[in-house]
C-alpha cells in the first residue's frame, strides 16, 4: 500500500506550563499542507520489521517513528491474545508475519513540520486498512499517542486545536485554501533544549487562540494570518532568532498575509492568497541557505 504523510504547520503555539509528569501543557492550532513524504508498506515472509528511507542518516530500526508506530499497532492488536505481548520479540506475535516500510522523504528533517510524526501516523492508517481493522480516527489517534505527542494530530490532519501534550484534539473550521511558502534555514533546533529553556523565558505575548478560532469560523484568511504566533520564537538563541526573523521579513515583503515559525523550528512560513506572490517569495528565499517549498493547505 502507498500512502502520503503530510507535513503540519503550527498556526499558533502556546506553552501553558510544565506538568507534574515532566511534559508541558500546550495549546496549538494545527494545519496540514500538501508537502508530504510517500510511504510504501508491503508484507514480507521474513517475520521481520524492516524500514528503509532515501536519507542515509535516518534510522532504519526501531528508533524510526514509523517502525515504532508499527510496533505499537501490533502491540495493541495482540493485547487480547493469550499470554499477552512481548515487545522484545516482535516475531512472537501471532498477528505479525513481517512488514517492509519504505519512506521517500520530502519533508525536511528536524524542521518543526512533524515529518517523523506524520510518517508514524501514515503507517497506522495504512495498517488500519491493510488489516481490515476498521478502527475510527479517534482509535487510531489513540494508538498514535503511544508513539509521540504530534502523532494523534497527524492521524486526523486538517485544521484542529491540539491541547495537553498535543493528544487532545478538537476539529476546527477549515482554513480557507491558500498558498504556503516554507523555508527551513541551514541549522536545526534541539526540541528538548528549547522546551527546557521556555520555562525561564519571559514571553513577549501569547497567541490569540480564541480570536483565530473565530477567524476560522468566519472563513477570514487575513484574520487567521494576522493572529499567527509561536511562543518558541522568544526562546530561540539570538543568532537563530535573527535568521528566522530575516525569513519572515522576506515573506512579508513579498506579500504574505502573515508569517510565523512552525513547532520548535526552525522552519518559518508565510500564508499567501496569491500564487504569483507566493512564487516570488519562493524565488527570493532561494538565495538563502536552506530548503524552500511552495505548497498549499489541505
Amino acid at each position: 500500500m502507498d500512502i502520503k504523510a503530510h507535513a503540519k504547520l503550527n498556526l499558533t503555539l502556546d506553552v501553558l506550563g510544565k506538568r507534574p509528569d515532566g511534559y508541558h501543557d500546550l495549546r496549538m492550532i494545527m494545519q496540514s499542507v500538501e508537502l508530504a513524504d510517500v510511504l510504501e508498506l508491503n508484507y514480507n515472509d521474513t517475520r521481520e520489521l524492516r524500514v528503509s528511507t532515501n536519507l542515509h542518516f535516518l534510522p532504519n530500526n526501531e528508533k524510526n517513528l514509523a517502525a515504532q508506530a508499527a510496533l505499537r499497532w501490533y502491540e495493541c492488536e495482540a493485547v487480547q491474545e493469550p499470554g499477552g505481548w512481548d515487545m522484545e520479540d516482535l516475531k512472537r506475535s501471532l498477528n505479525f508475519n513481517g512488514l517492509d516500510i519504505t519512506i521517500e522523504k520530502h519533508i525536511p528533517v528536524c524542521a518543526g513540520l512533524g515529518g517523523g510524526s506524520s510518517d508514524a501516523a501514515a503507517v497506522l492508517w495504512a495498517l488500519n486498512q491493510m488489516e481490515d481493522a476498521c478502527l475510527s480516527p479517534e482509535a487510531v489517534a489513540g494508538i498514535g499517542a503511544l508513539v509521540g505527542s504530534d502523532v494523534p494530530y497527524c492521524v486526523v490532519g486538517g485544521t484542529a486545536l491540539a491541547e495537553g501534550r498535543g493528544e487532545r484534539l478538537t476539529p476546527l473550521s477549515p482554513l480557507p485554501k491558500c498558498w504556503v511558502v516554507l523555508c527551513k534555514p541551514e541549522f536545526s533546533i534541539s526540541t528538548p533544549a528549547l522546551f527546557a529553556k521556555i520555562d525561564g523565558v519571559r514571553l513577549r505575548c501569547r497567541p490569540d487562540t480564541q480570536g483565530m478560532i473565530a477567524a476560522l469560523e468566519a472563513g477570514d484568511l487575513h484574520g487567521v494570518a494576522r493572529r499567527m504566533y509561536n511562543v518558541f520564537e522568544d526562546a530561540l538563541p539570538e543568532r537563530q532568532h535573527a535568521r528566522v526573523n530575516d525569513i519572515k521579513n522576506v515573506l512579508i515583503q513579498c506579500g504574505a498575509l502573515g508569517a510565523s515559525m512552525s513547532g520548535t523550528g526552525p522552519t518559518a512560513f508565510g500564508l499567501f492568497d496569491d500564487e504569483g506572490l507566493a512564487q516570488e517569495a519562493r524565488e527570493r528565499l532561494g538565495d538563502f541557505s536552506g530548503e524552500v517549498f511552495l505548497t498549499q493547505t489541505v
